[in-house]
């Protein structure tokens, strides 16, 4: 379990009312899809939704200015706050959940060691539970990655990510996880070791892990890890087909945060306890 306190026993069958959800980033893609499957979810009610930028209401919520987001959540005073934003957005998010007493979960990546200490800290005051992927096949991908990793100590490891052309951190958050995974069980690996793509006279050296990240279409998220030894190749991987997939995933995790106590999780927490 991630390093939040002993978990409390309440569940959403034990709430009397809706959870009610705050949503931000409600114009981008993940935001959309977060409102939109927690309004078609029994037991869930979007109480505040946001955005940087002028929007449209989604799936019928009205969308408030993001710079208000701190005096919102303090009047609406929802159960839980959902955020797909940029590391930037997603901090002052947390501190505003930090100083209102609101739960956080985050999908946000591509945070700097800074801002990884200001989730800590807000983590400090309420639960926090921050993860690169709200997948439950991902999650599964994890465990059989790390078991293969350990299995195989001698096998050149290749990572390779794909993803629509409008994502702007490489690797994705899910690789640099599946990264961290495989270098906890292979004492011969390390982030030094990591090689992002290759050119020109380049081959491969002890200690090495290739990294890979593709940027095209409208592709919802690929990712695949790729061991190989002499004579034997095991390639696994996951392809998600919808956002709704992680969506779902991270009204999961909503519903089981918003009762917890103040601390930090991930979303293997939340599989483990179902």
């Amino acid at each position: 379990m991630s390093e939040g306190a002993e978990a409390s026993e309440a569940t959403d069958a034990d709430r009397a009312d809706p959870l009610r959800v705050a949503v931000t980033g409600a114009g981008g893609r993940m935001g959309r899809e977060v409102i939109e499957a927690a309004v078609d979810r029994e037991g869930l009610t979007v109480a505040l939704a946001v955005n940087r930028s002028e929007t449209e209401p989604v799936a019928g919520v009205a969308v408030d200015p993001a710079d208000e987001f701190a005096d919102r959540i303090a009047a609406v005073e929802p159960d839980v706050v959902v955020d797909f934003t940029g590391p930037d957005s997603a901090v002052a998010y947390a501190e505003a959940c930090a100083a209102a007493g609101v739960p956080l979960v985050t999908g946000t990546t591509g945070f700097d060691d800074d801002q990884l200490r200001a989730l800590r800290d807000a983590a400090d005051a309420v639960p926090v539970l921050k993860a690169a992927n709200f997948s439950r096949g991902i999650a599964a991908l994890r465990r059989a990655v790390r078991e293969a990793a350990a299995a195989l100590p001698d096998a050149d490891v290749e990572v390779t990510e794909t993803h629509h052309n409008g994502k702007r951190d490489a690797p994705s958050g899910t690789a640099n996880t599946l990264l961290d995974d495989i270098e906890d069980v292979r004492a011969d690996l390390s982030r030094d070791g990591r090689v992002h793509g290759r050119e020109g006279d380049a081959p491969r050296q002890p200690g090495e892990i290739g990294v890979h990240a593709r940027r095209a279409g409208d592709v919802t998220g690929e990712h695949e890890v790729l061991l190989a030894g002499t004579h034997e190749v095991l390639e696994l991987t996951h392809r998600a087909g919808d956002r709704g997939v992680f969506a779902a995933g991270a009204l999961d995790a909503a519903v089981w945060l918003a009762d917890r106590p103040a601390g930090r999780y991930d979303f293997g927490d939340v599989i483990d306890d179902a």
